[in-house]
Order: C-alpha cells, then sequence, then structure tokens
C-alpha cells in the first residue's frame, strides 16, 4: 500500500510540476541589486520556492541550535546549584562530626591466626 502511495505521490507532484513549467510565460525580474534576464515564469518559481525553503531550513536549524543550546546551558546550571548546595551540606555535616568529641572503643587482646593454606 505504501509503495502504490508513493508512485501516485510522485506522479502527482511530477504532473504539477510539468503543469507550472508548461507555462510559456517569459518574464523578467528587476531585484534591488541584480537583474534575472527573461526566463519562464514557472522556472522562476520553482526555483524561488526552493531556494526560500532551503533558507528557511537553514535558518530554522541554526535558531534550534541556539534554543537548545540555551536551554541545555539552563539545566546545568540548575544540576550545578544542586551539587553545590550538596556539597555544602557534606562540609558542615563533616566539619560538626569532626567538632564532636570522638568515641573510644576498648578492645581485649585478640589474636588474629591466618588460614592455613
Amino acid at each position: 500500500m505504501r509503495f502504490i502511495f508513493l508512485i501516485l505521490l510522485i506522479a502527482l507532484f511530477g504532473y504539477s510540476l510539468a503543469l507550472v513549467l508548461a507555462n510559456s510565460i517569459n518574464t523578467q525580474v528587476d531585484l534591488l541589486f541584480a537583474q534575472i534576464p527573461t526566463m519562464n515564469l514557472g522556472l522562476l518559481l520553482v526555483m524561488t520556492l526552493v531556494l526560500g525553503v532551503m533558507t528557511g531550513l537553514l535558518l530554522g536549524v541554526l535558531v534550534f541550535r541556539v534554543v537548545q543550546t540555551r536551554w541545555e546551558i539552563k539545566r546545568l546550571n540548575k544540576e550545578l546549584e544542586l551539587v553545590r548546595a550538596r556539597h555544602i551540606q557534606a562540609a558542615a555535616a563533616a566539619a560538626t562530626a569532626s567538632a564532636a568529641p570522638p568515641t573510644t572503643i576498648k578492645h581485649d587482646d585478640v589474636t588474629i591466626v591466618p588460614p592455613m593454606m
């Protein structure tokens, strides 16, 4: 089914492209800094569409990378603050533990015999 759908889609696209290119109106476009020679209006339309889509995709990828990088920086800053808070708590706990008097444990004399091989 997918194969048939793909064939129909390609055929429809080809037919649409043929209709656009079959337009026999030749036109000349004057841009601000350039002048495009006389060419088929349908071809000019297709070229403009392709250039616009490519430019939009490239700009979208760049903007998405910038946004993604900002999100990553914010996430890492939050994680850094959390780790710093844990480190401060651990240092405070260690300081209070070392300030407490040591507990003494009395041991009896015990002889440890190594195991026989």
